[in-house]
């Protein structure tokens, strides 16, 4: 048995975006301490946190100096370089362990191992030059989706081929490295299921929820949607098998495309808490960062109950262009709930907060949802 480890404890957290920030509150209001580690000063989970160390990932003295100072040790995303997890690693525990980013950090080696899981992806090959490409487009055809091997998120890295006469342009586009082809899937919709599993493998989920992108990033989400046939219970059964395989430690996103004829397809792996799993500090009885603290802590896992029918759309920077957004006008609406991150500069697509809306159903939240980011606009004061 994996001995808890208890409030008043520190907890480590390598990144501090606004997923670390939120981990950070969840955890502070349990009474644990945190610090955290990443190259940025003043960041959105440092402005909360009781340490923020400013460091490079790469700089592994550092990063053994951090772990010496706290208890357990996780991350806020998969972009941290594995040797800084196996570093920390000699220290302490670290949930989920490196073996988990390596995976699901690099595409290919994500793909590679769901396909020998025997979990269902769309077709995909390894290209590593433009003769492998030109191959790889011969025997998947076209359209398809090149993407960059490692480190890419939000739509970033990738292309999609309409034609063969595509591909030289579309290996520059990418850099011209190592990377990954796949099947374009013609899909109905994207859902997601956000999962987490503690130290005693006990598994817990947040259903299926329904993700609808702008550019290629995540725009509304809306929890507890319902799949035709069995499809609820296979997208549940394919996330456990995901993290029971990788045995995972902590709170994994299984992104999936569900095709025109009702099949689950999984596209993307993130193993922390995920963008559409920021309803649940509103609307669920256990959050996915509470859920975070109790899997890195050996806790017992919480309830993950939705209490209300809810959405989350997402504010990007875009919505500064014209000014600073009205939030008085989004809030009138008295079933929304805003949370911004701290972040000093807003750019188009970052991500600088969301709102939570609380509706009849699913899709009315995500209407009262959108109107409140609609009346945000600085141009729409006036109207």
């Amino acid at each position: 048995m994996t001995p808890p480890i208890l409030p008043g404890a520190v907890l480590g957290v390598l990144g501090s975006g606004q997923l670390g920030r939120m981990f950070a509150i969840a955890a502070r209001r349990m009474g644990y301490r945190v610090h955290t580690l990443s190259p940025a000063a003043g960041s959105p989970t440092g402005q909360v946190a009781d340490r923020e160390v400013v460091a490079d990932y790469d700089d592994l003295d550092a990063v053994a100096e951090f772990a010496r100072g706290v208890d357990v040790v996780t991350f806020e995303f998969e972009n941290v370089p594995v040797a800084a997890a196996e570093t920390a690693a000699r220290f302490v525990p670290v949930r989920p362990r490196g073996e988990v980013l390596h995976v699901a950090q690099h595409r290919l080696r994500e793909k590679t191992t769901l396909w020998r899981l025997g979990v269902p992806t769309a077709a995909f090959e390894a290209v590593d030059s433009p003769q492998a490409l030109d191959a790889a487009l011969g025997r998947i055809g076209t359209p398809a989706v090149l993407k960059t091997a490692g480190f890419g998120y939000d739509g970033k890295g990738q292309i999609v081929l309409r034609q063969p006469a595509e591909a030289g342009q579309a290996w520059r586009a990418i850099g011209a490295g190592e990377a990954v082809l796949e099947a374009f899937v013609d899909f109905e919709s994207e859902v997601s299921v956000v999962a987490a599993r503690g130290a005693d493998g006990a598994f817990v989920h947040y259903g299926v929820t329904e993700n609808r992108h702008r550019d290629h990033i995540l725009d509304v989400s809306l929890p507890g949607v319902s799949l035709p046939g069995d499809g609820n219970e296979r997208a549940v059964a394919l996330a456990r098998e995901i993290l029971e395989a990788l045995d995972v430690v902590g709170v994994l996103c299984v992104e999936f495309f569900v095709t025109r004829d009702g099949e689950l397809l999984v596209n993307e792996l993130a193993p922390r808490p995920h963008n559409s799993g920021h309803f649940s500090v509103d609307a669920s009885v256990t959050c996915q960062f509470e859920q975070q603290v109790r899997a890195a802590c050996a806790l017992p896992l919480g309830d993950t109950g939705l209490l209300r029918p809810a959405a989350m759309v997402n504010l990007l920077g875009d919505l500064w262009d014209a000014g600073e957004p009205d939030w008085a006008a989004a809030l009138r609406d008295p079933r929304v709930k805003l949370h911004l991150y701290g972040k000093a500069e807003a750019r188009p697509g970052r991500k600088m907060g969301h709102l939570t809306a609380f509706g009849d159903d699913a899709e009315d939240a995500a209407q009262r949802a959108l109107a409140a980011r609609t009346r945000l606009s600085a141009s729409a004061r006036g109207g």
